[in-house]
């Protein structure tokens, strides 16, 4: 069996996807998911001009050597256009290599670990009340874990807080030729935010596990002081406090408070992360499959992590297309350090161009038995919508300094 052809599909049901689609000379068939939000033609680039040439006539079940071919033989490493090219790659052998086997992926993986995989929802809101509504249709739908994200009194437009549950898989700020520019203000967050936890749980009881995403926005102390704040709501988790390219500021983050840490959806190499994971800076490692270098590599990260008893939380936004989330969820089953997933789902658009096996119920996902990873592309359907330019928001203090976000 070789590699016969490669073909890269780009296509925008709501959110703009790069798919990689593999095909054996025998005519089997893989996908990987190469979607780098805002970025997404580099990967394309990367993908048609550098990669795509290098994989016709290779064998498919060879995925170490395919892997450390593409990330050692380029000389230049890491990053995520090069990470997310390679994902792209991995995943769809793996996909190939499950379906030659007759099994889906995860039993390539060791097999199920759980019947399910915990799954969390999106909840926000400009105020308490429409947060509280936005709880309330998450938990109606299905979910038993919350990730709440509020508005601030005095700011507009925060990134993550919609006043609508209306296409949650479209940008939040709409589609823009250039990224709209949010103001952040610190110090009003770190007033607010605590009482928010306090309303939700005087709301909704002390049972149910809440999470919130501070997106990188905090220095390391102020990030300390957000988790010992928090502490009282008993969050189930706090999520990229800070930028943590400085591994060792998390250092004095975990100094200071036991709320449990979640870091790394922006990180897409196992080296972005070992000083937090060797020292126990975090509990939870947050790299997307699509962003960090494929199955190959995360299930490397995970072996990693649960020596340290750290666990998962692999990032499934809706910018991580349904072969991205199949990919995550067949990891999620067959690892035993597994924690939480993140779970936005996409529009019955996106649906259409992804036939996809995997299912959400009371709470839990499970990525389906069909052999493979259960995920196909209606390359018809993915015709129908044409890529259109998307960014990110970006975030300027009120004196109008760049910020992190």
């Amino acid at each position: 069996m070789r590699i016969a052809n490669a073909e890269v599909i780009v296509t925008s049901p709501g959110r703009n996807f790069v798919t990689l689609e593999i095909t054996t000379d025998d005519g089997v068939v893989g996908y990987g998911d190469g979607t780098l939000n805002g970025r997404e033609l580099a990967v394309v680039s990367y993908l048609r001009d550098h990669v795509v040439p290098l994989l016709i006539g290779r064998d498919p079940h060879k995925i170490e050597d395919t892997w450390q071919y593409l990330y050692r033989g380029a000389y230049w490493r890491r990053g995520p256009v090069t990470m997310a090219a390679i994902a792209a790659v991995d995943v769809a052998l793996w996909d190939i290599k499950a379906q030659v086997a007759g099994l889906p992926l995860y039993q390539l993986l060791g097999g199920a670990s759980r019947t399910g995989a915990r799954a969390y929802g999106h909840a926000s809101g400009a105020d308490l009340p429409e947060l509280f509504d936005s709880i309330r249709a998450r938990l109606d739908e299905g979910f038993r874990c919350i990730r709440v994200q509020s508005g601030v009194p005095g700011l507009g437009m925060v990134y993550g807080v919609t006043s609508t549950d209306v296409r949650r898989d479209q940008e939040s700020n709409g589609r823009h030729p250039v990224p709209v520019e949010e103001v952040w203000d610190t110090p009003a967050y770190l007033r607010h935010l605590p009482s928010v936890f306090e309303a939700v749980r005087n709301e909704f009881g002390p049972e149910l596990p809440l999470l919130h995403d501070a997106h990188h926005r905090l220095t390391p102390i102020q990030a300390a002081q957000l988790g010992k704040a928090l502490e009282p709501y008993d969050l189930f988790w706090l999520e990229d406090v800070t930028p943590a390219e400085n591994q060792e500021a998390l250092r004095l983050v975990r100094q200071h408070t036991t709320t449990p840490l979640a870091i790394g959806e922006v990180f897409n190499a196992v080296v972005d992360y070992q000083t937090l994971i060797r020292e126990q800076l975090i509990d939870y490692v947050r790299s997307a499959v699509t962003h960090a270098g494929g199955v190959t590599a995360m299930r490397k990260l995970f072996d990693y992590a649960a020596q340290y008893q750290i666990k998962s939380g692999i990032h499934g936004p809706t910018d991580i297309s349904p072969v991205g989330m199949a990919a995550g969820l067949h990891l999620d089953l067959a690892i035993h350090n597994f924690g939480i997933q993140e779970f936005m789902p996409h529009s019955p658009d996106t649906y259409d161009v992804f036939p996809h096996a995997y299912t959400f119920s009371d709470g839990y996902l499970h990525p389906g038995e069909t052999p493979g990873l259960g995920v196909t592309v209606d390359k018809k359907a993915a015709a129908q919508f044409e890529y259109q330019p998307a960014y990110l928001p970006v975030n300027r203090l009120r004196d109008g300094a760049m910020h992190d976000w």
